[in-house]
C-alpha cells in the first residue's frame, strides 16, 4: 500500500512540474523531460482531447458502464498513453474506453504516460495499439491495417514485424475491404463471421454478394454451408459434370435436367446429385450435414408446397 501511496504522490508532484511555464517540455533534450517520460503523472482529464487518429468507431455504451463501475471500485489499473500537443494539453494516444469511462464516473484527473510524438508517429501508434486488441471486430482491424498502408506508407511485411501477424493473415483482413458496406456492416454487428466474409470475397458482384448474404441470414447457413453455396454460385457447370459421373445407366443427363440441378442446387445451399437411366426414369438426392440442416431442408421443402 505503501509503495501505490508513493507512486501516485510522485505522479501528482510531476503533473505539478508540468503545469509550470518554466517547465514546458517539448523534446526528450529538454530540462526535466527524463523526469517525466516514461513516467505515470496524474493528469487533469480537462487536459486530454480525444486522438483524432482513433482507428475504433464503435464504443459499446453497456460496455463503458461496466468499466466505470470498475474504475468506481479500483480505480484506474492501467494507465493511458497521451503525446504532448501544447504547453499543458495533451492528445490521447491509446486507452480511449478508459479515458471515456473515468469521465462518465466523473474522475478530475487520471494517471498517463507522456510521450512526445509527431503526427505520423502517434497514428502509427494509435493503429498498432488497437490492432492487439482483442475485441476489435474483423472490420476495424481491416480499416487499421488499411490505414498503416494509405497514411504511414507501410508495406505487408512491414505491418507483419510491427503487430506480430503473418502478412497471410493481414491479406486475409484487407480483402475484407472488398466486400459491400451492407455486408461489412453485418460483420461489425455480429449477424456473420469473419469465416462468412471470406467466403463472399470470391463472389466478385457486390448485388450477388448481397443475394448470397440475405440467404446466410435467413437460412442461418454455417461457414462450411456457405462456401458450398458459393462453390455452386462460382462454378454451376462443375456442377453438371459432378453429377453425370454419378449416372447409373446413362451416358448423357438430358437438357432439362442440367437446368434443374442448378435451379435445385442454388435453392437447397447444397450439391444435388441425380440419377437417369436410359428409359428417362431418375432420383434426386438432397444431402444433408446435421439434424439442423436436414430440418432447414426440410423447411424449404414445405415452403415450395
Amino acid at each position: 500500500m505503501a509503495k501505490a501511496t508513493k507512486k501516485q504522490a510522485l505522479g501528482r508532484g510531476l503533473s505539478a512540474l508540468l503545469k509550470d511555464p518554466s517547465n514546458d517540455i517539448q523534446s526528450v533534450q529538454d530540462k526535466d523531460a527524463d523526469k517525466v517520460i516514461g513516467n505515470i503523472v496524474e493528469l487533469d482529464i480537462a487536459s486530454i482531447e480525444v486522438n483524432p487518429f482513433q482507428p475504433r468507431t464503435n464504443f459499446s455504451e453497456e460496455s463503458l458502464q461496466e468499466l466505470a463501475s470498475s474504475i468506481r471500485e479500483l480505480g484506474i489499473i492501467q494507465p493511458i498513453t497521451v503525446r504532448k500537443i501544447e504547453f499543458n494539453k495533451y492528445q490521447l494516444v491509446s486507452g480511449e474506453r478508459r479515458y471515456r469511462a473515468s469521465k462518465l464516473v466523473g474522475l478530475q484527473t487520471i494517471p498517463a504516460y507522456i510521450r512526445i510524438a509527431n503526427d505520423q508517429e502517434s497514428l502509427e501508434m494509435a493503429l498498432v495499439e488497437n490492432i492487439q486488441r482483442q475485441d476489435l471486430d474483423p472490420i476495424e482491424i481491416a480499416l487499421s491495417y488499411q490505414r498503416l498502408i494509405d497514411e504511414i506508407n507501410l508495406t505487408q511485411e512491414q505491418m507483419s514485424e510491427r503487430v506480430g501477424k503473418k502478412r497471410s493473415t493481414i491479406a486475409n483482413y484487407l480483402r475484407l475491404l472488398k466486400l459491400d458496406p451492407i455486408i461489412q456492416t453485418g460483420m461489425r454487428d455480429g449477424f456473420i463471421s469473419m469465416g462468412h466474409g471470406r467466403a463472399l470475397i470470391s463472389v466478385e458482384d457486390q448485388s450477388e454478394q448481397l443475394d448470397i448474404y440475405e440467404n446466410i441470414l435467413s437460412e442461418k447457413l454455417s461457414v462450411r454451408e456457405t462456401e458450398e453455396l458459393i462453390r455452386q454460385h462460382n462454378n454451376p457447370d462443375a456442377e453438371s459434370v459432378q453429377s453425370s459421373s454419378k449416372l447409373s445407366d446413362s451416358e448423357d443427363i438430358p437438357k432439362h435436367v442440367k437446368k434443374g440441378i442448378k435451379e435445385f442446387s442454388e435453392y437447397f445451399g447444397h450439391k444435388i446429385d441425380v440419377k437417369v437411366s436410359k428409359n428417362g426414369k431418375g432420383k434426386i438426392i438432397i444431402p444433408f450435414h446435421s439434424e439442423e440442416d436436414f430440418n432447414r431442408i426440410k423447411k424449404l421443402v414445405q415452403r415450395a408446397k
